[in-house]
């Protein structure tokens, strides 16, 4: 039984076919399904164009964000499974089935998109590259596609999470941070990716400083030692390189840039100690067992 759960914003072009390839698909898998359209806060067509679809339509007063969208649709889902898909027409919706195949042995199964359509023109595809490799270092696990908008996974792990998952573009990013970080079993599988039907609504420079943000706050929650010990090594590395700079330059100073940066090192890794202890009590109980 699975819920799928359909995000909209201004998609009049592609919201009807959308639905129709979802129906045919889970149809066609012979499971027991439900569709959720979430209109957030459209100025077109959108909501009209899926209600005359049979689907159950949920309608935001006003735009409310991606994740927002999908979080009402999972809070009004039936079923124990949820899945999401972009109404913008760029996903392959009968690959569905497939994810299907993995469910229930993992806890969410991913599209994980490919092609030249997903990595994009030469700045995109260094952008996802950059994005995949602090994901990596955040999770310390390979991540093909971190942010798909195809994919299947628990209803209750969303909700249970619900206040960590972003309510913006980031719904996706964040839901995979805490599938992971939370040593959930996760399924990639690959797909194709057209162009999408209308305008996009990602703005670059705004959601990668969002999502910057989302990993700072993702490691800082999940393995604040990890990113203390960074900063650390940073300092070290200004101190010596600075004070040896000051030193070949000026001829002094430089052993006071070094010994300041070391103490603001050793600063920085207690905090990140005491960081990971808080960490490590919020997670146990106080004889250290799980609460």
């Amino acid at each position: 039984m699975l819920s799928l759960v359909i995000p909209a914003y201004n998609e009049a072009g592609s919201i009807q076919q959308t639905i129709r390839d979802a129906q045919a698909a889970l149809s066609s898998s012979g499971i027991d399904h439900e569709l959720i359209v979430v209109d957030d806060g459209s100025t077109d067509e959108t909501a009209a164009l899926a209600d005359v679809e049979g689907v159950t339509l949920i309608r935001h007063p006003i735009n409310g964000g991606y994740g927002r969208a999908i979080k009402t649709g999972v809070r009004h889902a039936r079923y124990e499974w949820c899945a999401i898909v972009d109404a913008d027409g760029s996903y392959p919706i009968a690959a569905l089935a497939e994810l299907l195949d993995y469910v229930p042995d993992f806890d969410m199964v991913v599209g994980a998109r490919t092609g030249k359509n997903y990595w994009g023109s030469p700045s995109k595809r260094m952008a996802r590259m950059a994005l995949l490799l602090l994901v990596r270092f955040v999770t310390g696990v390979k991540v093909p596609d971190v942010n798909s908008g195809l994919r299947i996974f628990r209803k209750d792990f969303a909700i249970e999470h619900s206040a960590r998952i972003s309510s913006g573009f980031s719904f996706t990013t964040t839901l995979t941070l805490a599938m992971i970080l939370d040593e959930r079993f996760l399924k990639y599988v690959p797909i194709d990716y057209a162009p999408r039907v209308g305008r996009t609504k990602v703005r670059m420079r705004r959601d990668s400083l969002r999502m910057l943000q989302i990993l700072v706050q993702a490691i800082l929650f999940y393995n604040p030692l990890k990113l203390f010990l960074v900063l650390c090594g940073l300092c070290l590395g200004i101190g010596v390189v600075g004070g040896l700079a000051l030193q070949l330059l000026s001829g002094s100073g430089g052993g006071r840039f070094l010994g300041i940066s070391l103490l603001a090192g050793a600063i920085v890794a207690a905090l990140g100690f005491c960081a990971e202890v808080i960490r490590l009590r919020g997670a146990t109980g106080p004889r250290g067992t799980d609460r």
